[in-house]
């Protein structure tokens, strides 16, 4: 398990109005390990946090292909092996003991050269009572693979503790130096038995009723997109994540998925629980404005709107068409356009005028939205005079290298 040791946000990160950073937005966890503490991280400042795990671990500590692995392990000395995750390790050591053959498999280990990628593989390591390489250990497998490109692995006999999925380019590396590599599958991730969660996810995403997603591995990545496909609804995701929905991975491989998709996501400098929430408490307020709007200045959030420092929270029809309306401040929406984005399938654009009616009760200030006649509505504010306040332009944090992933 790892700590959270730093602090995530400070006092002085609510405003000076006193609303939490993460008031008014939706945020949605994938993760199935340690969900609940990284939710409570969010909803200490404000968010709205949906769970929907997306990785079961499914344990093969009696599957014949570890037990082969093991095996092919002891047959000859080993020269390197690579701990990839802490839990992985643990449990193959484990394994091995009720084989009643851990005590032979540590002496191999002890004799060959322990690499471990992170902390909690290194913590894992060494609580074995084996040492890992300092010249060699890293925080990523990218990383590792830097540092062995300067070795010779010619005919070296290479052990790789898996974590969960495969990793083509850790192997293929490798084995293209000349090493003979052997594959430790400790365990795998698996979809959930019950999809429900990752069902009502990809909803939510796709009707932008969440306005951030974090995932904390690849794998978790996967089952959605697979999820999504599965429902003929990957494509609405995928244009969803691209536009409107920010992505937060904790690091360049749970990212990797998206990357190939050309989704951007936000990325921490650490793979740390609390860094993955602030880089959610940074860059989620900052997609959202502020601009005026009439007298009034306005913070366009996921279910509620910021007006003159008080949080409003607002239903789905008007929050809606004030989303739609803040995307380009200023400029006239038609009301084709508004019914597309109400909840429901009215085709009727009476629809519209009454929502927009509801609107404007509700900010109080029936100026801020105004009737262009026989075109649409636009907000009170000069085009010219604000700054985009939709959700269509990436922060140039996205694109921040990181670590490992927290699988």
């Amino acid at each position: 398990m790892m700590p959270v040791t730093e602090p995530v946000v400070s006092v002085g990160d609510t405003d000076p109005a006193g609303i939490p950073p993460l008031a008014g937005f939706t945020v949605a966890v994938t993760a199935s390990r340690r969900r609940d503490e990284f939710g409570a991280l969010l909803e200490q400042w404000g968010a709205r946090v949906v769970y929907a795990p997306a990785l079961r671990l499914v344990p093969i500590a009696d599957d014949v292909e570890l037990h082969k692995a093991t095996e092919e392990c002891l047959r000859a000395p080993l020269d390197l092996v690579i701990a990839t995750t802490g839990f992985g390790f643990r449990g193959w050591l484990e394994a091995a003991e009720g084989w009643g053959i851990g005590d032979e498999l540590l002496e191999h280990l002890r004799a060959s050269t322990v690499v471990a990628r992170g902390p909690k593989a290194r913590g894992a390591v060494r609580a074995s009572g084996l040492t890992d390489s300092a010249a060699l250990s890293a925080e990523s497998t990218d990383d590792i693979l830097a540092l062995l490109r300067g070795r010779s692995l010619e005919g070296q006999r290479v052990a790789v503790q898996m974590y969960g999925e495969p990793s083509p380019e850790l192997v293929r590396e490798l084995r293209i130096a000349g090493a003979i590599v052997i594959e430790v599958p400790v365990y795998r991730w698996a979809l959930p038995e019950d999809v429900a969660s990752i069902t009502r996810l990809v909803e939510a995403i796709v009707a932008r009723s969440v306005d951030a997603v974090a995932f904390t591995s690849a794998p978790a990545v996967t089952h959605v997109l697979q999820v999504a496909d599965d429902a003929g609804q990957l494509e609405p995701l995928l244009t969803a994540l691209r536009r409107d929905v920010l992505v937060v991975c904790v690091g360049p491989v749970a990212a990797g998925p998206f990357d190939r998709l050309g989704v951007p996501t936000s990325r921490p400098s650490r793979a740390r629980l609390g860094a993955l929430a602030r880089e959610i408490v940074t860059n989620l307020p900052a997609r959202s404005g502020p601009f005026r709007a009439s007298t009034h200045m306005l913070e366009v959030r996921g279910h509620a709107v910021v007006l003159d420092g008080v949080l409003r929270p607002l239903p789905p029809g008007p929050m809606s068409v004030l989303r739609q309306l803040a995307r380009q401040p200023g400029r006239v929406v038609s009301r084709a356009d508004l019914l597309a984005m109400l909840p429901g399938d009215s085709s009727d654009e009476h629809a519209v005028e009454t929502t927009v009616g509801r609107l404007r009760t509700m900010l109080g200030d029936a100026r801020i939205v105004r009737t262009v006649v026989k075109r649409g509505y636009r907000l009170a504010c000069e085009p010219a005079t604000v700054r985009t306040a939709g959700l269509t332009t990436p922060s140039p944090a996205r694109t921040r290298s990181s670590t490992s992933s927290l699988v």
